[in-house]
């Protein structure tokens, strides 16, 4: 469509036959007009393909990839992002288990026309029952990408959400290869950071898009881990110094290791299995900071001792 910008929609997807035609719906109900949508079946053992390929006969806007062989979780994101048009001016990721709102991509659109130093837009969302991406000011709609990243360093509550929550400038998913960094379980959050060196954050303040919460999903998943602790270590270490001064670096490290610490010392009395401290230790490596046993073993005795007050406090137990 002449003079209105395209936007180029992908949903990976594996084995997503229960919620995949909600998605596509969802897509296919935008009031914005000019899009493409390609959806990227993950060698699914379901009716995936099935669905998708007749959403696809009925509308020419909507084309399926096919995977020849099974991609893990980020690799198969990359590739989603590598279908998009060449002549998209936007990016936009959906999950197959998520959806958006109708308004979703005329509003992020509007407000990225609007800002052309803003890279990234997001806006509110709904996980569950609960709106999320809060804590800007209602004011703010195109801000800094220094000032979005310092906040968040900061302790304001992730603006950033989820790639369902993202729309990206298509020029940005281009010249990254890959876009996501494969290694990093929150490798969403991470591109943000990373990008927002460069170019400016837009967020709209309306609930646009829909996050679902099931169970054996990356998101369940991440929690059960608490990945989130270890990511938010990673990007303090990796790109904090591109957005605080030393002092304000040291700080924020060292806040944040006294709570990473204080949930490890927690965690010594839950019988978390052996792939929990693997995965937290190899995450402390790699920033170059390994797991201290003796400190997670003071912070471990220090919850044992706090949660003994609190039960003698509640008349559970007497302390002689």
């Amino acid at each position: 469509m002449s003079g209105i910008p395209l936007v180029s929609v992908v949903t990976p997807v594996y084995n997503g036959e229960e919620h995949l035609a909600e998605c596509i719906e969802s897509v296919l109900a935008q009031t914005y007009p000019n899009w493409d949508y390609t959806i990227i079946n993950n060698c699914s053992t379901d009716r995936t393909r099935e669905i998708a390929e007749s959403y696809a006969a009925k509308d020419s806007r909507i084309r399926v990839q096919n995977n020849e062989s099974f991609l893990r979780i980020i690799p198969n994101h990359n590739h989603a992002f590598r279908q998009i048009s060449p002549g998209s001016k936007y990016a936009k990721m959906v999950f197959a288990d998520d959806w958006l709102y109708p308004e979703c991509l005329e509003r992020m659109v509007k407000l990225a026309e609007a800002n052309p130093s803003v890279g990234i837009v997001a806006a509110y969302g709904l996980r569950g029952t609960d709106v999320v991406y809060t804590g800007l000011p209602y004011t703010a709609t195109a801000i800094s990408g220094r000032e979005v990243c310092r906040l968040r360093f900061f302790g304001t509550p992730n603006v950033f959400g989820t790639p369902t929550a993202h729309m990206f400038r298509s020029d940005l998913v281009r010249a990254r290869t890959p876009f996501y960094n494969e290694s990093n379980l929150h490798a969403d959050a991470e591109v943000c950071f990373d990008l927002l060196k460069h170019c400016d954050f837009g967020f709209v303040h309306q609930v646009l898009s829909y996050t679902r919460q099931r169970e054996g999903s990356m998101t369940m998943r991440s929690k059960e881990l608490n990945s989130m602790v270890a990511g938010t270590l990673y990007d303090i270490v990796v790109h904090g110094p591109s957005y605080l001064s030393p002092a304000e670096l040291q700080s924020c490290l060292k806040l944040h290791m006294r709570r990473y610490y204080n949930f490890l010392g927690r965690c010594v009395w839950q019988k978390r299995d052996k792939q929990f401290w693997e995965y937290h230790k190899k995450k402390l490596d790699e920033v170059g900071l390994g797991l201290s046993r003796p400190r997670l073993w003071q912070w471990a005795c220090m919850n044992a001792v706090k949660e003994t007050i609190e039960r003698a406090s509640r008349g559970h137990v007497t302390i002689a």
